[in-house]
């Protein structure tokens, strides 16, 4: 390898590594956010488990709707305590890359769509352009046609029966017979 080409490669790893180090930032970012929420849905679930105990108390809730909801609020709790962990901001970044994927697969449909919607609009529009250029053309045409044979029809009009100067023998007679 030459110095040329380690020159090269130095310059795109400098400058690749800028780009690096704000996906980096975005995914400290978007990990910190994760575990904020992990927080807030740990002290929801500890809440509900709390308020549902109360409610038992104080005889507003039934034993069963009590399990229920304390049942519930444990499921929450154990979600925004795994969501706090390693590997639930890992699996949260994953959904989220998944919701991404999907959300960008949709725009690019619609991108496509709208695009064939306006390709189809322009070809119609060439159509009915082509059309109204071609009926325009075959009128003129046919002007031109009518034109010419009003023309000739006038011409012949004006003619004497006889006009050629060429005659064969005997063509007179055969013409008093009435054969032509």
């Amino acid at each position: 390898m030459s110095f040329h080409e380690m020159a090269i490669t130095i310059r795109a790893v400098n400058r690749a590594s800028g780009e690096f180090t704000k996906i980096a930032a975005d995914a400290e970012t978007l990990g910190a956010k994760i575990k904020a929420a992990g927080t807030k849905f740990a002290g929801f679930g500890a809440a509900s488990v709390a308020v549902a105990h109360l409610g038992h108390q104080f005889g507003m809730l039934t034993t069963e709707q009590t399990r229920w909801l304390s049942s519930l609020g444990s499921a929450i709790t154990a979600l925004g305590m795994f969501m706090r962990t390693s590997t639930g901001v890992a699996v949260a970044q994953k959904v989220y890359a998944g919701a991404c994927w999907i959300a960008t697969a949709a725009q690019n449909a619609l991108n496509i769509s709208y695009a064939t919607f306006l390709a189809l609009t322009g070809v119609g529009i060439a159509v009915i352009v082509a059309a109204a250029a071609a009926m325009w053309h075959f009128s003129s045409q046919m002007n031109a046609a009518t034109t010419s044979v009003k023309g000739y029809n006038a011409t012949v009009s004006e003619m004497p029966m006889h006009t050629r100067n060429i005659r064969r023998a005997g063509e007179e007679e055969l013409r008093r017979r009435g054969i032509e």
